[in-house]
Protein backbone atom coordinates (compact mmCIF):
# COMPACT_ATOMS: atom_id res chain seq x y z
CA UNK A 1 0.00 0.00 0.00
CA UNK A 2 1.32 3.75 -0.75
CA UNK A 3 2.47 5.80 2.40
CA UNK A 4 0.47 7.43 4.39
CA UNK A 5 1.17 11.13 5.66
CA UNK A 6 0.06 10.13 8.97
CA UNK A 7 2.94 6.65 8.97
CA UNK A 8 5.29 8.87 8.66
CA UNK A 9 7.40 9.92 12.31
CA UNK A 10 8.27 13.64 12.96
CA UNK A 11 11.94 12.36 14.73
CA UNK A 12 13.76 12.79 11.19
CA UNK A 13 12.19 15.91 10.26
CA UNK A 14 12.95 17.67 13.45
CA UNK A 15 16.12 16.53 13.64
CA UNK A 16 16.93 17.55 10.29
CA UNK A 17 15.62 21.14 11.16
CA UNK A 18 17.74 21.60 14.52
CA UNK A 19 20.72 20.28 12.50
CA UNK A 20 20.24 22.69 10.11
CA UNK A 21 19.78 25.82 12.31
CA UNK A 22 22.65 24.98 13.96
CA UNK A 23 24.81 24.67 10.74
CA UNK A 24 23.16 28.13 9.86
CA UNK A 25 24.47 29.49 13.36
CA UNK A 26 27.39 28.13 12.74
CA UNK A 27 28.16 29.74 9.08
CA UNK A 28 27.00 32.86 10.34
CA UNK A 29 29.35 32.94 12.76
CA UNK A 30 32.19 32.02 10.84
CA UNK A 31 31.18 34.79 8.59
CA UNK A 32 31.63 37.38 11.16
CA UNK A 33 34.93 36.09 12.74
CA UNK A 34 36.37 36.66 9.20
CA UNK A 35 34.49 40.32 8.56
CA UNK A 36 36.27 40.77 11.84
CA UNK A 37 39.69 39.49 11.88
CA UNK A 38 40.77 40.99 8.37
CA UNK A 39 42.07 43.77 8.35
CA UNK A 40 39.83 45.87 5.86
CA UNK A 41 36.02 46.47 5.37
CA UNK A 42 34.77 43.33 3.21
CA UNK A 43 32.00 44.53 2.48
CA UNK A 44 33.37 47.66 1.15
CA UNK A 45 36.32 45.60 -0.98
CA UNK A 46 33.89 43.52 -2.67
CA UNK A 47 30.73 45.86 -3.06
CA UNK A 48 31.85 49.43 -3.74
CA UNK A 49 36.02 48.03 -4.98
CA UNK A 50 34.79 44.92 -7.10
CA UNK A 51 37.55 43.08 -5.47
CA UNK A 52 36.77 39.69 -7.35
CA UNK A 53 39.47 37.74 -5.62
CA UNK A 54 38.31 38.69 -2.03
CA UNK A 55 35.03 37.67 -3.63
CA UNK A 56 36.18 34.27 -4.64
CA UNK A 57 38.45 33.74 -1.59
CA UNK A 58 35.81 34.25 0.73
CA UNK A 59 33.27 31.94 -1.36
CA UNK A 60 36.29 29.47 -1.00
CA UNK A 61 36.26 29.25 2.61
CA UNK A 62 32.67 29.57 2.95
CA UNK A 63 31.88 26.15 0.81
CA UNK A 64 35.09 24.55 2.77
CA UNK A 65 32.85 25.45 6.16
CA UNK A 66 29.72 24.04 4.20
CA UNK A 67 31.13 20.32 3.48
CA UNK A 68 33.04 20.65 7.05
CA UNK A 69 29.65 21.13 8.60
CA UNK A 70 27.74 18.89 6.16
CA UNK A 71 30.03 15.75 7.04
CA UNK A 72 29.55 16.60 11.14
CA UNK A 73 25.83 16.20 10.81
CA UNK A 74 26.08 12.53 8.92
Amino acid sequence: MGTNVADLSTGPILSTIAYSLIGLVIYIIAFWVICKISPFSVRKEIEIDQNTSLGIIIGSVMIGLSIIIASAMH
